[in-house]
């Protein structure tokens, strides 16, 4: 059975939270969604508010799902929300950096192979909401 991996999609007057990876070393210096993995016992919604909260010190309220499972490495799975700050100020607590980026910005930061079509997807919706 797959492992789910959960990840927030945080905009906020139409800009996209994007933050980016402190290791492993094959992947450090990279951009992705914040989020991890969903824990035993834990639904999906919960896990993106706990990682959310550990991450990056907020709440969120979590929005529309955005696509259905994004593959990742073998084995693994992303499902990704759209979601709004609802207290706190993200700091990177677990990443090198954040960074929130304007809609002619989504491309300007090397986002991960397996965040780009997400990237695209949250364009889409961001362009239309």
């Amino acid at each position: 059975m797959e492992k789910i991996v959960v990840a927030a999609a945080i905009v906020e007057e139409g800009r996209l939270l994007a933050a980016q990876r402190a290791g492993p070393p094959e992947m450090a210096g990279g951009w992705e969604f914040p989020g991890g993995k969903v824990d035993p016992g834990e639904t999906d919604h919960q896990a993106l508010v706990r990682e959310c909260r550990e991450e990056l010190g907020v709440d969120i309220a979590v929005g529309e799902k955005i696509g259905g499972d994004w593959p990742l490495s073998p084995g693994y799975v992303m499902r990704v929300w759209l979601a709004t700050l609802t207290s706190g100020i993200p700091h990177p607590h677990e990443h090198l950096a954040l960074r929130w980026l304007a809609p002619d910005e989504l491309y300007a930061i090397p986002w991960l192979p397996a965040d780009l079509p997400i990237v695209r997807a949250v364009q889409d919706l961001i362009r239309h909401s």
